[in-house]
């Protein structure tokens, strides 16, 4: 029993790094820029590359773990993420950052399907609800900490060593884990392992890339051809990678998205409210947290107190959520849509020159109704989406929702982020702060309406009782804020 509550522990933590690095980062990017000298697109780039990487290893992660067991693979991705954490903080240049940055979102691949295979592991079906709960609550938790932690580091000096401290606390709980996870986290494997799609990764990765790559570079060199060429390759991978993925079909083996599934109308719908909404959030966070810097003055610790409201929020919504889901169904996705678009038009309008100028608990207090509306859309999404899913696809349409989730976010930045330096200008002025965040925030408030009518299209479709829902499989945990 000891035993099996320290593997959990260990899975958990690990989960809680990820989550962590996907936010703290934001925080401390007007610090990066004066640090390494980072261009506009470098920044969304340090943002973008970790949520890139995930989304190309998350259902490769999971794979791994049914074919060479769950220790394995979890091993592999805490010590890359680990030693990815120690380049990150020793980092001399922008560039360096970034590819560290993308190697941690591709361990960290490895290392989150890890955590709901340990609970199939380790517990038998009648113990893991509460298991369940108790890492939706940590991990969820994980959206509160971080942006503070990250700016009490950076303002405090960060032990002398500024803003590389945020990478730097990685190093000894990476190391304390792979010690404890050598000795208590089991290596279950599938007894019917999955064959791995790599062709299908390689597609999709270098489609997205295709498509991120000139969107965030392009405009700050001026569109170049090779930007022109690269977008006109994108759709062509795309469409390579969904023949190739109904020719694994045909096949009888396991492909990385199952695309037959986007032909049910509830498991479409839920994927466009995935990437919308993730798009979307991602998008505003980012450069929100730069205007709140560069245009209001706050400190790095303000900067991260900003999002306090926003992730107790969405703490809050997900308990409202969980109440209520089974009566009003999806619907809510659509009103959780409608709030986190209403709290970013408010944000929209503070400009710098305003008398008095807005504090840190204002703003906070206004995103405090988007995070009710990411919880209340959240917590139905993945069961409405999956409700008429044959049981034998849960688990990879799961994983494909969360990999889509990844997608949206890397665009999300890729688009509303070169919105913003865009209208921000080479030399930014409080002015052109304010217009570039007024235009980025509109951005952010279309993806929201897309999810929001995408969220109509579920009609009111029930949501399951816990003994008609499929046990989640490794690669299906969605990530709440930590994604953005």
């Amino acid at each position: 029993m000891r035993g099996r509550t320290l593997a959990m522990v260990v899975l958990v933590a690990a989960n809680f790094m990820d989550l962590m690095d996907t936010t703290v980062v934001n925080v401390a990017l007007p610090s990066i820029q004066s640090d390494l000298g980072a261009t506009g697109s470098q920044l969304e780039w340090m943002v973008g590359a970790y949520a890139l990487g995930l989304a190309a290893s998350l259902v490769t992660g999971g794979r791994l773990g049914d074919i060479i067991g769950v220790q394995r693979v979890f091993l592999a991705g805490i010590i890359g993420f680990t030693l990815s954490s120690l380049g990150a903080a020793v980092a001399g240049s922008a560039d360096w950052l970034v590819a560290a940055r993308a190697t941690q979102g591709v361990c960290a691949g490895f290392m989150v399907p890890q955590v709901l295979a340990g609970v199939q592991a380790l517990y038998p079906p009648d113990r893991r609800a509460p298991v369940y709960g108790l890492i939706g609550f940590i991990t969820g938790s994980a959206a509160v900490i971080g942006p503070i932690l990250s700016g009490a580091l950076i303002s405090s000096g960060g032990f002398g060593m500024g803003w590389r401290a945020i990478f730097v606390v990685n190093v000894p709980i990476g190391v304390a884990l792979t010690a404890i996870a050598l000795k208590v986290v089991p290596n279950a494997r599938s007894t019917r392992p999955p064959r791995l799609d790599l062709p299908g990764v390689a597609l999709l990765t270098a489609a997205i890339v295709c498509l991120a790559l000139p969107l965030i570079d392009g405009r700050q060199a001026g569109w170049p051809w090779w930007s022109w060429t690269l977008l006109g390759t994108a759709p062509i991978l795309l469409a390579g990678f969904v023949s190739w993925q109904f020719a694994v079909e045909r096949s009888g083996t396991t492909p990385l998205i199952p695309v037959h599934l986007f032909r049910n109308r509830a498991y479409a719908a839920g994927s466009v409210v995935n990437f919308s909404f993730q798009a979307g959030l991602v998008g505003v966070f980012l450069v929100l947290t730069l205007y709140v810097q560069q245009a209001l003055g706050y400190s790095a610790l303000q900067s991260g107190l900003v999002w306090l409201g926003f992730s107790l929020g969405t703490l809050v919504g997900s308990v409202l959520a969980a109440m209520v889901a089974s009566r009003i169904g999806p619907p809510l996705m659509t009103f959780g849509a409608i709030l986190a678009a209403a709290s970013v038009t408010v944000v929209a309008q503070w400009h710098p020159a305003a008398t008095p100028p807005p504090h840190w608990w204002q703003v906070s207090a206004v995103l405090t109704i988007g995070g009710i509306g990411m919880g209340l859309l959240v917590v139905p999404l993945f069961d409405a989406a999956l409700a008429s899913v044959p049981a034998a696809d849960a688990g990879s349409a799961s994983g494909a929702l969360s990999t889509v989730q990844q997608i949206g976010g890397t665009l999300g930045v890729a688009v509303i982020g070169g919105i913003f330096y865009d209208y921000a200008g080479a030399q930014p002025t409080g002015t052109s702060l304010a217009t570039a965040l007024q235009v980025a925030c509109w951005c952010s408030v279309a993806a929201f309406g897309v999810a929001a009518a995408a969220g109509t299209a579920f009609g009111r479709a029930p949501v399951r009782t816990e003994s008609q829902k499929p046990s989640p499989t490794p690669i299906g945990c969605p990530q709440q804020l930590g994604d953005a």
